[in-house]
């Protein structure tokens, strides 16, 4: 079960240290510029990544001046003072080759105010016979560790992940929370009502509910004990379409939103009765259905469609079967965080969604499955040869996920491939969760090699 959210990692410091060197180097793209030009990169950069098991998103800001007033240097300010103040863990670029300037004091000055995890890194030394000589003028600076690195040449880099990804293992324990806790994230688009579902869940006003979008900035965890179970419920900020967010520190509430659903093992999907269904929910249950989380879409505000107007009420949940006809096992339900209309049948479905979510299966049940699927529908020829699937194994749950071997897997049409997942939801009842199924190619052995001398 997923236990913590995805930090956040901002890579900061001032002009032409290295960050975005860094920046591609721990991301292995080319998406930061990289420049010898002071204030190349003037907007965030930002990825996820898996380091050593461990998911992270890497944020590459601008460099910090702070004795500049034009506008664009002020702006890039802002960007990277946003970024401390958003992010879970700071990483502060030093230039070896320039030494300690006034402007590495200011920047180490900041973030001893920010009360965040902070770790100084020496970028361009490009080996150990240079450490001694280059680290010893940035002890100035009050730090007790040093961590000397070459983004260019990868030089330390590696020491240094392992590090702070082993900082991050003693973290991820959520203390407080019981074993066998359902941890649900509530997201959604601002204003939809996130936050007034929790409330209402919860019997009280725990939560600040306004009707200004964007009132949540951060993602909240909340326990729930009801009738002898547990739920972590996460409220979340809302997810704007990327044109519409015109506000710098939103962007950071997009990636808190999206970290969280590493931590939950269902996403609630609030969308608005009245304003419908948009492209923008769909792409919401996209980031879910990719981090193999169950997912439960509500329609919310129900109570602002009028009960008498059949055809509207049909209208809406046409739309809303019709665009998230690719997450068709996610049960949709109506209700009005406002009033309390339907939310009483929330947390009965979650548990359904969620005994299906964590089952497991024979391996004589589902290759069971397997044997009459293709005795239904026998896969086509490949390149003239007839494909084989031999067997199948459950390899995990949460989702319930399976391998099937096949002589051929590349050769298997995507309709075949439709028609098994299919097949495999029928025969074990899983219509309320993500299912996955990978295929396979089964090493084949040489007849002609008897294994004897």
């Amino acid at each position: 079960m997923p236990q913590s959210k995805c930090p956040i990692v901002a890579l900061v410091g001032r002009p032409n240290v290295g960050k975005s060197t860094l920046f591609n180097r721990l991301t292995r793209s080319r998406k930061a510029i990289v420049d010898p030009t002071p204030g190349v990169t003037r907007d965030r950069h930002y990825q996820q990544i898996t380091w050593n098991e461990h998911e992270l998103i890497l944020v590459d800001t601008g460099g910090i001046e702070l004795n500049k007033d034009e506008k664009i240097p002020a702006m890039v300010r802002e960007q990277s003072l946003l970024a401390i103040e958003e992010a879970d863990i700071v990483i502060v670029l030093l230039d070896a080759r320039d030494g300690l300037l006034r402007e590495d004091y200011d920047v180490v000055e900041i973030l001893r105010r920010s009360s965040k995890p902070v770790y100084h890194v020496v970028n361009k030394i490009d080996g150990p016979e240079q450490e001694e000589i280059l680290l010893a003028p940035f002890y100035e600076l009050g730090v007790k560790t040093l961590w000397p690195i070459s983004a260019e040449h990868r030089y330390g880099v590696n020491d240094f992940m392992e590090m702070l990804v082993g900082s991050l293992s003693e973290q991820t324990h959520q203390e407080g929370v019981p074993e066998n806790t359902i941890r649900i994230a509530c997201i959604g688009r601002p204003n939809v009502g996130k936050s007034s579902l929790i409330n209402r869940l919860l019997g009280q006003d725990r939560l600040v509910v306004s009707d200004i979008p964007g009132t949540t900035r951060d993602a909240v965890d909340t326990l729930l004990e009801q009738n002898g179970k547990h739920y972590l419920l996460i409220d979340t900020a809302g997810i704007r379409r990327k044109g519409k967010v015109s506000d710098k520190l939103e962007k950071f509430s997009v990636m808190k939103a999206l970290s969280s659903l590493e931590q939950c093992d269902i996403a609630l999907l609030l969308i608005d009765a009245d304003e419908g269904i948009t492209e923008q929910d769909t792409k919401v249950i996209g980031y879910a259905l990719e981090r193999g989380r169950a997912c439960l879409v509500l329609v919310n505000k129900w109570d602002l469609i009028d009960r008498k107007d059949k055809k509207k009420q049909k209208w809406i949940l046409d739309e809303v079967a019709m665009a998230t006809r690719f997450a068709g096992f996610a049960p949709t339900l109506q209700i009005s965080a406002l009033t309390g209309f339907g939310v009483k049948r929330v947390l009965p479905t979650l548990e359904k969604v969620y005994h299906q979510y964590s089952l497991s299966f024979s391996t004589n049940r589902i290759n069971k499955i397997l044997r009459q699927a293709v005795e239904k529908h026998t896969p086509s020829l490949h390149k003239g040869r007839r494909l084989k699937l031999y067997y199948t194994t459950q390899v995990s749950t949460k989702p319930p996920t399976f391998i099937v071997f096949a002589n051929y897997p590349k050769g298997i049409h995507f309709s075949y491939f439709r028609f098994l997942v299919n097949q495999f939801r029928e025969g074990l009842g899983l219509d309320l969760t993500p299912l996955r199924l990978f295929l396979r190619e089964r090493k084949r052995t040489n007849p002609y090699h008897s294994g004897k001398k």
